[in-house]
């Protein structure tokens, strides 16, 4: 196939996008071939891989209105079919195409302000090829505006700005960053209280607010909010937010619904590649379709760096989450009710962070009628919130003590 591919894109010397073409030029004797390509990603992170049949020098620049990526190439055939890069993600339209006899172009417009983490050529596995590999992330508003402010065009050695996403706020490295996340929001409600007006999505932004407010008056300890508001974030941008600005703990707040309005009491979850049990699996299950309740379609995730370095982080990671979950647990002990067996493990998209400890707190449940009182309750919320900022303490200071 990939000599097929190859041999197509030897005659395809000024193949364009069929969906979007840039533009016809008559193209050098000897371009670079391009002759197969791929997309994957979501709302938050999107990948773009382009096969070539040597290795190509190129540069990237950022345009606003609308936010567009462009990345300059040498004089390129592309030989691939339309359909491989077809815009999903955080990408809306793909552009690419022949600018000059000595050059050609890639315009991705995107849906958001982005930016590219990852921009390099490098060899494939065969060693007879070469690939582009770009790696796009969501970027707050005003980095990009910035972005394109100091960026030069005249000089590609400083247009091409790619790297890391800088933190939405400088901290000093001593400082313990905790993201906290109220569960759903805008379109996803979430769960629904008996008198059919108050959403778990409200609860949640409450007892989250709390919970920042508590852990920002703590000594050491730094808190944000992934959102401050009533607004739709997808599970991946939740993820992202947390990772960009370098959280050392991810915590995740809901009040669910279960069909046996029996069960009550909080629970803490962790991730994990199978369910410690048949609820945990119904309620990441229905945690996981929140996008799609939301009418976000969801995307394949990009490839991960499948090397041992990045298993032993995720399996560190995976411990420290434990720890959290023990030290919420312990801290919860005769102050709040709690379910039977109150740590459970699933697999919760929003706690995918390979690198963030990270767990999912369902506060109680809102089909019971005395957890649902509970939850209203901005007494028992204070309470549960002391007891939360408690559990991060004992946490921090732990993983501190043993060098974490």
């Amino acid at each position: 196939m990939r000599a097929l591919r190859i041999a197509l894109a030897a005659f395809a010397v000024t193949a364009l996008s069929a969906v979007s073409p840039l533009a016809t030029a008559e193209a050098a004797a000897d371009p670079v071939l391009a002759y197969d390509a791929r997309i994957a990603g979501d709302d938050a992170r999107t990948r773009i891989v382009i096969d070539m049949d040597r290795e190509a020098t190129f540069s990237v620049h950022y345009l606003d209105n609308p936010v567009r990526v462009v990345i300059d190439l040498p004089a390129t055939a592309f030989g691939f079919p339309a359909a491989d890069l077809k815009p999903i993600g955080l990408f809306k339209d793909i552009r690419y195409g022949t600018m000059d006899q000595d050059s050609a172009r890639i315009v991705l417009t995107a849906t958001k302000p982005v930016k590219l983490v990852m921009a390099k050529v490098q060899s494939d596995e065969n060693g007879k090829g070469h690939r582009l590999v770009l790696d796009a992330e969501m970027l707050p508003a005003g980095q990009f505006a910035e972005l394109v402010k100091q960026q030069s065009w005249a000089n590609d050695d400083t247009a091409k700005d790619v790297g890391p996403v800088a933190p939405m706020e400088k901290l000093d490295p001593g400082i313990f960053l905790v993201a906290v996340d109220a569960g759903h929001g805008g379109i996803d409600t979430g769960a629904t209280a008996s008198d059919g007006v108050t959403h778990e999505k409200e609860i949640t932004l409450a007892y989250a607010k709390l919970l920042a407010d508590r852990l920002n008056a703590q000594p050491g300890i730094k808190a944000f909010l992934t959102r401050d508001k009533d607004e739709y974030l997808s599970l991946s941008q939740r993820v992202t937010i947390a990772r960009q600005n370098h959280a050392s703990l991810f915590i995740s707040l809901h009040a669910d619904t279960l069909k046996q309005k029996d069960i009550r009491g909080a629970t803490v979850y962790t991730i994990s590649d199978k369910a410690s049990d048949k609820l945990a699996g119904e309620v990441a299950d229905r945690e996981n379709n929140s996008d799609q309740l939301a009418g976000a379609e969801t995307q394949t995730q990009p490839a991960a760096v499948a090397d041992i370095l990045m298993d032993l982080t995720r399996r560190e990671t995976q411990a420290f989450s434990i720890s959290l979950a023990q030290d919420v647990l312990t801290s919860f002990n005769g102050q709040i009710s709690m379910i039977n067996n109150p740590h459970r493990h699933a697999g919760f998209r929003v706690l995918q962070a390979p690198d963030v400890p990270s767990i999912l707190l369902e506060l109680g449940f809102l089909s019971n009628k005395d957890d649902e009182k509970l939850l209203l309750d901005p007494d028992w919320r204070q309470k549960l919130i002391g007891q939360l900022t408690a559990a991060v303490k004992q946490y921090r200071a732990s993983t501190a003590a043993n060098g974490g």
